[in-house]
């Protein structure tokens, strides 16, 4: 029998690890090649780890919720076929005095009663900490609040070995003591517990957690008919990033609306032949991407992100694509290098991210690297909307439901009332690099490319 690891895959270049979710095969279960032995999730995609090797599941080494990097060994799968060598087991032989002495030792610590620290309640705590930062909060008695208060230096604000330690480091420095299992007690117990000096010095001793202070939650009150259902993993991933996006950037919106009959009377000429010369379907979402596509290199201080106090202008334009699934949660592939692709190339990149989307089978790459964001709020029926901005990128353009409207039409002969097609297009912007003038002047140039467009054009 031979050992094979199976190890967390590359998943994209951007991709570092991943948290597992479910295990879909248990130890003594039969793997055929290629079969999804477990369930992981990065950030915002969810995939299957199959296995490379057939054989049966021997070793698990990681649990449900437990974030594992790319490359590490996560299971161990006996297969048939030449053996493996395995790993001698080593096994000491104790002299009679080394034997004496850890005999003594054993005594030693079962005459010691052992002190037991109270277990943290992490689950109160919106954030999601790592096993090995539990394990040190644990150890080192720092409470959720404390560990909710740390800033962490990891992947979307994680908290890291590093920023605990020097949590802890510090809060030692400040003068906080820190009881240990080892650190005996001189004094007696009424003592330790009544001692308002060290409570009430001029230095707070609870500064890191002072420096950020919740407000309380406004209580919820649940009826006997009302229904409590957990946000899924997801959604409570959604939940944070939007919560973060608008706690980062200064929001401000500017609208505009749009005559898009052109483009709907071309759109009902060619639609058929597309369809068949090319094999996908033509929606007006490839037809709105290149009008944005266009406009980004008119405006590339519009393709940009925020670093602190830098400015990180993006070279490529990779156009996000806000899809709603079919569990109700949003999720954002990427058109990468939108710039270069003409109408067919546009439609069969949005065809193909958004089934992949509705069937669960986006890679973790086409999710990342965007640049700016456009979602089609219209396709619910909303006339326009105030769509949050997708970090650390700087606009998002919602597009609303395209109506029949009575208009004024201009004419050297004269003005008149016609039916025309029209929509509303709303951009939000990040007012901390991007002034109205800028936001204003890009939402506009899209209209107008929409406006100009020319109803005799090839596809």
């Amino acid at each position: 029998m031979a050992k094979f690891e199976l190890k967390l895959p590359k998943m994209g270049e951007s991709v570092a690890e991943a948290t597992i979710t479910n295990w879909l095969k248990n130890v003594g279960d039969t793997i055929n090649a290629d079969e999804a032995v477990l369930e992981i999730a990065t950030d915002k995609v969810d995939s299957e780890v199959p296995s490379e090797v057939s054989g049966t599941l021997s070793e698990i080494l990681f649990q449900v919720n437990d974030v594992v990097k790319v490359g590490q060994t996560i299971a161990y799968i006996e297969t048939e076929g030449s053996s493996v060598q395995a790993v001698p087991t080593v096994q000491a032989v104790v002299p009679a005095a080394v034997a004496e002495v850890t005999k003594t030792f054993e005594a030693a610590k079962e005459s010691v009663a052992p002190v037991v620290l109270e277990k943290t309640d992490f689950s109160s705590s919106d954030k999601f900490f790592s096993p090995l930062v539990k394990n040190i909060a644990q150890q080192e008695g720092v409470s959720i609040g404390e560990l909710n208060s740390i800033s962490g230096s990891g992947k979307e604000g994680r908290v890291t070995k590093e920023d605990i330690l020097k949590f802890v480091e510090s809060r030692k420095s400040n003068g906080v003591s820190i009881q240990t299992p080892s650190t005996p007690v001189s004094t007696p117990a009424p003592e330790t517990i009544s001692a308002p000096a060290q409570v009430e010095t001029p230095k707070p001793i609870s500064q890191p957690t002072a420096a950020k202070v919740e407000t309380p939650k406004a209580p919820v009150s649940v009826n006997g008919g009302d229904e409590i259902i957990e946000m899924d993993r997801m959604r409570k991933l959604i939940s944070k990033y939007m919560v973060e996006s608008v706690q980062t950037s200064a929001h401000v919106q500017s609208f505009i609306e749009v005559d898009v009959t052109n483009i709907v009377k071309w759109r009902d000429k060619v639609k058929t032949a597309f369809e068949k010369r090319e094999g996908e379907k033509l929606t007006f979402t490839p037809i709105f991407m290149e009008a944005v596509a266009k406009a980004l290199k008119d405006f590339p201080m519009m393709n940009i992100s925020v670093d602190g106090e830098n400015i990180i202008k993006r070279k490529n334009i990779n156009l996000g694509m806000a899809a709603a699934l079919p569990n109700g949660n949003l999720i954002v592939p990427v058109i990468k290098n939108a710039d270069e692709l003409n109408i067919v190339g546009m439609a069969k990149a949005v065809n193909d991210l958004g089934n992949r989307a509705k069937a669960g089978k986006l890679k973790p790459d086409d999710t990342q690297g965007g640049t700016y964001t456009v979602t089609n709020v219209g396709t619910f029926g909303s006339v326009f909307g105030t769509p949050i901005i997708n970090q650390p990128q700087v606009g998002i353009l919602a597009l609303g439901a395209i109506r029949k409207v009575p208009a004024v039409i201009e004419t050297p002969e004269g003005d008149f009332i016609g039916i025309r097609q029209k929509m509303f297009l709303s951009h939000s912007y990040d007012h901390r690099v991007v002034d109205g003038a800028l936001g204003g002047s890009f939402v506009k140039r899209v209209a107008e490319y929409l406006e100009s467009f020319d109803v005799n054009r090839d596809y």
